[in-house]
């Protein structure tokens, strides 16, 4: 079978969250691969992401969890990631799968980083299957 390469961009300042996302993300990737980074926080995941794109691995993940609260913060946050993390999955024709989770509740956390809903395994899932798709709509 051959072997993806993939790489794992995820922000660990609330690193219970960001461990269990990991965690999922490696389960679906076993047999592959797999390249950790991990940095501060969800603002600093662009910058290593556009560094893990230089790699051209077969696709990269974003993870993250960011606490919506009372301000706009969180949401400016999100959005800019957002938005970089697309500008450069167009210019580089590699995969970003942007799962930076944004949460008003520890329930909503639990769920979307440790449970059934876990965005690491999804995340992992949907790389897969672009890695699959990697010619489709290349003229190869």
């Amino acid at each position: 079978m051959k072997k993806g390469k993939f790489i794992i961009v995820v922000a660990d300042y609330h690193q219970k969250y960001a461990d269990g996302m990991v965690k999922a993300a490696r389960r679906v990737f076993q047999g592959h691969k797999v390249e950790e980074v991990r940095v501060p926080g969800t603002f600093e995941v662009p910058l290593m992401v556009k560094r893990a794109l230089r790699k051209k691995p077969d696709a990269v993940l974003a993870l993250g969890l960011v606490w919506q609260g009372e301000t706009a913060h969180a949401d400016l946050i999100l959005e800019s990631a957002t938005e970089a993390l697309m500008r450069m999955m167009i210019k580089t024709d590699i995969p970003v799968l942007h799962h930076l989770v944004g949460v008003k509740t520890e329930r909503q956390a639990r769920e979307r980083c440790l449970g059934r809903l876990n965005r690491g395994k999804e995340a992992a899932e949907a790389a897969l299957r672009m890695w699959k798709l990697k010619g489709v709509g290349r003229g190869r």
